[in-house]
């Protein structure tokens, strides 16, 4: 079996992506990349049957050199690595990126790049709490409330008030993978470390499911705060980000070749060739 990726249309990946999406079943960070037209698709192929799709994005210039979805039906699964390295010759990949809940995709950056690194850690819900704190009050943002300046986050459509005073504000964003949602918030410089945020959180979290998605969230590694805030409103940390940059190697495209030489081998001896498992 000879594997190919092929430059497609987003259209094209489409029904193979429903696929990746219902197994993955969790936020997928870089899901309106695709819909915004910042991918590039590329469909996986064994002797021209379509069995795959990966995609590629930009990342600190404006050439698509990043793969950070891969995916492969399960029938035909013990061929990933011929076709990642197939996808690699094709698109000149140079980076991969991707959650470390995505397995498939995991293995094969663990397996085929270089200096690897994390920066950001995903969260999703797990627990109920029942914070409450005397004198604040959580609801929904009015027009005419007076909002302190935000430096890191936007102003959120439900707000924490102490004393009738606007101290924190949170939401969440809806530009991702149904049913999933992204979790924000901001406390106030004055008023941290007062438990503020994680009630705050805690109560956006029952605004999102009742708005018919599930919480999600992701925080810097080196944002201490905000990772004990989503702790104790009940997220737990469910992955990170991963990125590592493809192993130098001039022969990636002859490789492609020797695996779909070594695929076909097995194939005819009747053999399963573990290195594609």
């Amino acid at each position: 079996m000879t594997p190919k990726a092929v430059k497609a249309k987003l259209k094209a990946i489409q029904k193979l992506r429903a696929l990746f999406l219902q197994e993955t079943n969790f936020q997928i960070r870089y899901d309106a990349t695709h819909a915004r037209g910042w991918s590039d698709s590329y469909l996986l192929t064994l002797d021209g049957t379509d069995v795959g799709y990966a995609s590629l994005k930009a990342d600190d210039t404006q050439t698509r050199d990043t793969m950070f979805e891969f995916f492969v039906v399960r029938p035909f699964r013990k061929h990933a690595v011929a076709l990642f390295k197939a996808c690699l010759a094709a698109s000149g990949a140079t980076q991969v990126e991707c959650q470390s809940n995505a397995a498939l995709l995991t293995s094969l950056l663990f397996e085929h790049t270089t200096d690897i690194r994390s920066d950001v850690i995903l969260f999703d819900d797990h627990a109920v709490t029942e914070h409450a704190i005397a004198g604040v009050v959580v609801r929904p943002r009015k027009r005419y409330d007076s909002v302190f300046e935000h430096k890191v986050e936007p102003v959120g459509d439900y707000v924490a008030t102490l004393d009738g005073e606007v101290v924190a504000t949170g939401g969440f964003l809806l530009h991702y993978n149904m049913p999933f949602a992204d979790l924000f918030m901001e406390v106030r410089e004055d008023r941290r470390r007062r438990g503020i945020g994680s009630y705050l959180i805690q109560e956006v979290k029952k605004a999102c499911y009742l708005a018919g998605r599930v919480p999600a969230a992701r925080c810097d590694f080196t944002n201490a705060g905000s990772r004990a805030t989503l702790l104790k409103a009940g997220m737990r940390i469910c992955g990170q980000m991963l990125k590592g940059r493809v192993a130098a190697s001039p022969a990636v495209a002859l490789e492609a070749a020797e695996d779909a030489a070594t695929i076909n081998r097995s194939r005819k001896l009747g053999e399963v060739h573990v290195g594609d498992g």
